[in-house]
């Protein structure tokens, strides 16, 4: 029994060693004071300090937070409509719908890339052809398509779940208790699908800032924060990469337990709000 315990415990150890490892020393490396990837000569902030000089890296990083915000709150909303609509449909044509939508997951990305870029070319040769004028199509329009294009299953995949777990009977008491269709749904209905909205949400949010090839292929010339960069990386890897990626890394953590905390937090209230109940009862 001990040795089968250290075992697992040691398994645990090299997994997590083996995941987190890498994104530790980047973090470490980005306070060297040496330019250097293999000697730590001391720590000091002067990589942050320039990193927030740097005017290439502040506007992809502006660039690349708005088109995310815009994507996510996007795809989060027609996501949970889809998601509604899908539940309502048959089970046949439900079965049907959700293994269309598990295409944009499973499909490569470069192929998504590709198809969404020739995609915009017919419609600006056809828009060109139409008006005889030249469009310059490529831009944050082709962007924020594309990102909400490969952020709406998650949403689907998130919220349809939760939709399933929900009793229907609860929609129709409060019909019945006098509210009336669009008062039932945003004081019974919405309040259960919350957390897996918020989920959605957030999940769409960190692969919208993560995501560099689709974006490589829609972006025309505005540069987002992958894009950015790559460009960086193929002159040298400046040690300012290091402090942007710690950055992003702790931003995206940072998200994640706020997220995380509120669920907690959320479900000590439904447990006591339940022994309130009980001992009521």
């Amino acid at each position: 029994m001990k040795m089968r315990r250290a075992l697992r415990t040691a398994w645990l150890v090299f997994m997590f060693g083996f995941l987190y490892l890498p994104i530790a020393v980047l973090v470490a490396f980005s306070f060297n004071e040496s330019k250097s990837r293999a000697v730590f000569t001391g720590f000091t902030l002067k990589w942050y300090e320039n990193l927030f000089h740097n005017e290439m890296v502040l506007k992809s990083f502006g660039i690349t937070m708005l088109l995310a915000f815009a994507a996510a709150i996007i795809a989060t909303l027609v996501g949970t409509l889809a998601a509604i609509g899908i539940q309502g449909m048959g089970r046949r044509a439900r079965g049907v719908v959700m293994a269309v939508s598990y295409v944009p997951v499973i499909n490569p990305e470069i192929i998504t890339g590709v198809s969404l870029m020739l995609l915009f070319v017919v419609f600006r040769q056809g828009i060109e052809s139409l008006t005889g004028t030249e469009w310059a199509f490529f831009g944050m329009g082709t962007l924020l398509i594309a990102h909400i294009t490969f952020c709406l299953p998650y949403v689907i995949f998130n919220v349809g779940p939760k939709l399933r777990q929900l009793d229907p009977a609860l929609y129709d008491a409060a019909l019945d208790l006098g509210c009336n269709p669009r008062q039932a749904f945003f004081k019974v209905v919405l309040p259960q699908l919350a957390p897996a909205i918020l989920s959605a949400f957030l999940i769409s949010l960190t692969y919208s800032i993560d995501d560099f090839i689709i974006s490589y292929f829609t972006s025309g010339n505005v540069p987002t924060l992958p894009i950015a960069i790559y460009s960086m990386t193929k002159k040298r890897v400046s040690p300012e990469i290091n402090a942007l990626s710690t950055i992003l890394f702790v931003g995206i953590l940072a998200i994640i337990l706020a997220s995380n905390a509120v669920d907690s937090s959320r479900e000590r209230r439904l447990r006591r709000a339940a022994r309130r109940e009980e001992g009521r009862g």
